[in-house]
């Protein structure tokens, strides 16, 4: 079921007044169906993995508890590994790598065809699977409680706000709010729906927006002038944000209505000055995952200048690499891994040379944010294009810098309008920076009236509930 479809519309009060009208362990068992209800809506098959993996490390997790000795601790931490691992294996990254292999064996001769596995990759697969594998390994670690009631833990890792694209809720954060009941608030209520409507123009209105011109730019680059293709990278990189941002808000919010807190996914990436601040405001759940997870287990800072290059360069590879199964997502997180070394290389002289030359720290801080975004958006078109012959044939237009007058670009309407949405977004999130809006609107009623219908009238005006799926769905 998608946040943008007629179902869903339907779907949401429903389970509202079912979730108030209930309490204790009826409204768990009423949050479990309904999510079971909700990820099973494409494909009733996708509920027997997610309840495997449930089954697995409950079990894994008592398991880990009770057992004394830390070698079988670590026995049954590996058996939660190798199967959520394998799952990922299997449904998403077999035949990628099966191909791979291929491909390299192809050129000294070999020509049989591989045997690809006939699957669906599961919607959401790689969220669940990370959310289950750290509440394994924080049990492991001994950071948190073990969670012996099967509904309360079945209805963490399926819980359906966050189920398909995440946030990524660790267990530390999900499973003591699902041990109370969350009275109705209207505060609480209402500063989820705002956040909810939020989400919404995010999606419909300026990702979807969006959309089609991306769509046509990366799909024949060719046949769009340079400052076209340009605009249309640009776009991508406004539309990814907006598309999961958006999903972010919309799944955060759903929680605040209903009493729970998801923390913060998207704090207004583009602003950051530098790529580490810019992986702190990014997909942070997923961001802070890799660190807790991979990076420091890795040795982190702690080995020495090289260490660290390399720690760095295999969490962003790793990282990409979780985004799909394509060569274009590895070369992206190598890119942003190679930012980050560069970064750390050059940072500190860079500082010096501003104190030296006294440069204004506006017209500094304005610099490396542009730097940083430019950067992102030359990594974006890797992770946009279905393939390195997109990827070079964008660039390669763009490179050319053949035809960049302004009454070169094509779709000038389309454009335009593109424009006039990204310009609405960044003002309200300019604006968002220098006003606490949650008091503002919550503690003025005819603002927040103002506001929510503001909201209302940009989505119906531009947006479409088309179903358009969200683009990290297929993560």
């Amino acid at each position: 079921m998608l946040f943008n479809s007629i179902p869903f519309l339907v779907f949401l009060p429903l389970f509202l007044v079912a979730y108030f009208a209930t309490r204790g362990t009826a409204r768990i068992v009423v949050c479990l169906a309904a999510s079971y209800l909700f990820y099973g809506w494409w494909d009733w098959r996708f509920l027997g993995l997610i309840a495997l993996s449930t089954g697995i490390d409950y079990s894994v997790g008592i398991k880990i508890v009770e057992a004394e000795a830390q070698a079988v601790k670590k026995r049954w931490l590996m058996l939660s590994l190798v199967s959520n691992l394998g799952l990922l294996a299997v449904f998403k990254y077999f035949n990628f790598f099966l191909d791979s292999v291929y491909r390299a064996t192809a050129v000294f001769g070999f020509s049989e065809s591989p045997m690809f596995l006939q699957v669906i990759l599961p919607v959401g697969i790689s969220f669940y699977t990370f959310q289950t594998l750290s509440y394994s390994i924080d049990l492991y670690r001994g950071s948190i409680e073990v969670e012996r009631n099967l509904l309360r833990f079945a209805t963490y890792v399926a819980f359906f706000p966050q189920l398909v694209a995440g946030p990524i809720v660790r267990a530390s954060l999900l499973l003591p709010q699902l041990k109370r009941d969350h009275p109705f608030l209207w505060s609480g209520f209402l500063l989820g729906l705002g956040q909810v409507l939020l989400g919404y123009v995010k999606k419909v209105a300026i990702a979807d927006s969006l959309a089609p011109f991306v769509d046509r730019v990366f799909d024949a680059p060719e046949a769009f002038t340079p400052i076209s293709v340009a605009i249309g990278v640009f776009f991508y990189a406004f539309q990814i944000y907006c598309d999961f941002s958006g999903y972010s808000d919309i799944a955060i919010g759903l929680a605040r209505m209903l009493g729970f807190d998801f923390g913060v996914n998207f704090d207004t990436p583009y602003f950051s000055k530098s790529f580490s601040e810019f992986w702190t405001r990014w997909h942070i759940s997923l961001s802070s995952w890799l660190r807790d997870y991979l990076y420091i287990p890795l040795g982190g800072n702690r080995g020495g200048t090289l260490k660290t290059y390399r720690n760095l360069s295999l969490t962003m590879l790793l990282g990409g690499l979780w985004h799909g199964a394509s060569w274009n997502f590895v070369v992206w997180g190598a890119l942003h891994g190679l930012y980050l070394v560069v970064q750390r290389l050059l940072g500190p002289s860079y500082g010096r040379l501003v104190d030296r030359l006294r440069v204004p720290r506006l017209v500094s801080d304005g610099l490396m944010m542009l730097v940083v975004f430019l950067l992102t958006c030359f990594a974006w078109i890797f992770f946009r294009s279905p393939d390195f012959s997109t990827s070079a044939e964008v660039i390669a237009q763009i490179a050319s810098l053949d035809s960049l007058r302004p009454a070169d670009i094509q779709l000038k309407v389309t454009v335009l309008k593109g424009f006039l949405l990204i310009g609405m977004l960044v003002a309200v999130e300019v604006w968002s920076k220098r006003v606490v809006l949650p008091s503002v609107v919550l503690d003025r009623p005819v603002f927040r009236t103002l506001a929510y219908a503001a909201a209302l009238w940009i989505i119906f005006l531009f947006g479409a509930f088309d179903g358009g799926r969200f683009i990290y769905f297929q993560f």
